[in-house]
């Protein structure tokens, strides 16, 4: 027997954009040729992956050809791809250059209308995964997983995960804000302290670490931290947590071991110090 896998894109028209995915055959069945392989299923989301994009892509450039103020057509300067890292391989967008229109007197002469939502060369989900499993195994391991279950570009090394985690890590850190002491614990029986929730353990350990690039050793303080119950029944209660950083080297130590405790029910008031 054949199959098939075929996409199809139905716009807010009803027009229908078709597309042939991939064609397989199967004769004799045994537990090798049950359903799809790894590479054949691979092959259909990368497929689909390509052709979602493209119609995406190709949809919301005609939404915006027009100008907004006069309704004349842009003219286009410049016609390029850019190819953006997914989950489900790599996907080249049309990345265009467009005249500004006659009757806007101030900006820049020329524009890429996709500059409205491509942001980076690397979809979310795709940083998600590096970033969650560059925590928990070598980098060059992640790049291998991720070739060998996604389908990936074979470009992926262990340099673009490290690459991408540090930049996940620097958005991270300049989220946090500023460092600042935390509130004084207010005296027991205020009235305003609300009732906590129930017990948090917290356990913490420390040890030094030789240096790589400097001379001489660091501390590393690691802990983790888990909220027994919640004082609201419909509350849910928050999954333990694990937290590190490095004392000395790190500019906000205080700030993020706050903020740690504070997601887990540790109320702005001052339920302990920090």
């Amino acid at each position: 027997m054949r199959f098939r896998v075929e996409v199809i894109c139905v716009n807010d028209e009803g027009t229908e954009q078709r597309r042939d995915v991939m064609e397989m055959e199967r004769r004799e069945l045994a537990m090798e040729s049950l359903g799809l392989s790894l590479a054949e299923g691979k092959a259909i989301l990368r497929g689909v992956q390509d052709f979602a994009a493209s119609q995406q892509t190709n949809e919301d450039l005609q939404r915006r050809r027009s100008c907004p103020n006069c309704g004349q057509r842009y003219h286009s300067k410049e016609v390029g791809t850019s190819t953006v890292e997914t989950v489900f391989g790599p996907v080249a967008v049309a990345n265009r250059r467009w005249e500004r229109c006659s009757c806007q007197s101030e900006g820049p002469k020329t524009f890429r209308p996709t500059a409205a939502w491509l942001k980076g060369r690397t979809s979310p989900e795709r940083l998600y995964l590096e970033t969650k499993w560059g925590s928990l195994i070598p980098y060059e391991k992640v790049a291998d997983l991720l070739k060998e279950v996604l389908p990936v570009s074979g470009s992926t090394n262990q340099q673009t995960v490290s690459e991408h985690l540090h930049a996940v890590a620097e958005r991270m850190e300049a989220e946090l804000g500023e460092e600042r002491q935390p509130d004084p614990v207010k005296p027991e029986g205020d009235p305003t302290l609300p009732l906590p929730d129930g017990p948090m353990t917290v356990g913490i350990d420390g040890r030094y670490v030789r240096a790589a690039h400097k001379e001489g050793c660091f501390e590393v303080i690691a802990g983790r931290s888990v909220v027994a119950f919640r004082r609201q029944e419909e509350a849910a209660v928050p999954p333990p947590k694990c937290f590190g950083f490095v004392q000395t080297y790190d500019p906000k130590p205080r700030r993020r071991l706050w903020e740690l405790m504070k997601s887990q029910g540790m109320q702005e008031n001052g339920s302990g110090t920090v």
